[in-house]
């Protein structure tokens, strides 16, 4: 997998620590602390140092997206994934780095954003990019909704995901909808059953059998 995808890995590692290059250039201009956390309401309740938010977010960062690409290295189950579901998941942590580090130097230089909007937008934009390509994934321990009845079958493992793309195309639109114009934590249901319906849905296929 490694050698395949050599190119996307490096670029996408690349990604993941340009915000580094970036708050180094505005240094001087970033306050001793950063926020790091908000709350449902958007309100800003965590804060870092300003060398932890510019420099050690985005190596943490770095950090998980190695962990992903090792696990999909010696995924048992590597052999016949999808291409576009391993190109995707190698994007999500880069994307990632990049809006949160954003968000977070553009609010600690006294900007106001609707966080809140653009967590949900990002949110309902990666579930529903995610839903698009689901049908399209194939069993894995690295990739996918991995539960006991969706690994011990292929059908079941692949009619959940069908349903679960729609689910999630669905869900993710109406999370970018809500979340432009109400708080985050609107969108609350919506994340509740993008994430309980395919258990559920696997279950009743497990109990009949498939």
């Amino acid at each position: 997998m490694i050698r395949k995808n050599l190119r996307t890995i490096i670029l996408t590692s690349v990604v993941t620590l340009l915000p580094i290059i970036a708050g180094l250039a505005l240094w001087a201009d970033l306050p001793a602390e950063l926020p790091i956390h908000w709350n449902a309401a958007g309100e800003v309740d965590g804060y870092c140092s300003k060398v932890m938010a510019v420099i050690g977010m985005p190596l943490l960062l770095l950090c998980i997206h190695w962990l992903l690409i090792f696990a999909l290295q010696f995924d048992p189950k590597r052999q016949g994934q999808s291409d576009k579901m391993i190109t995707l998941s190698l994007w999500i942590t880069p994307a990632l780095s990049v809006i949160l580090s954003a968000v977070t130097m553009v609010v600690g230089m006294g900007t106001d954003v609707p966080v809140g909007a653009i967590v949900s937008v990002f949110l309902g934009l990666t579930l529903t990019v995610i839903g698009n390509y689901m049908p399209k994934c194939r069993q894995s321990y690295t990739v996918g909704i991995k539960l006991p009845w969706t690994l011990n079958s292929e059908e079941n493992w692949n009619r959940t995901h069908r349903m679960a793309g729609w689910l999630w195309m669905f869900g993710g639109v109406m999370i970018m909808v809500l979340g432009a114009f109400a708080p985050i934590i609107a969108t609350l249901p919506f994340v509740m059953a993008m994430t309980l319906a395919p258990i559920i849905y696997s279950f009743v296929l497990y109990k009949k059998g498939i």
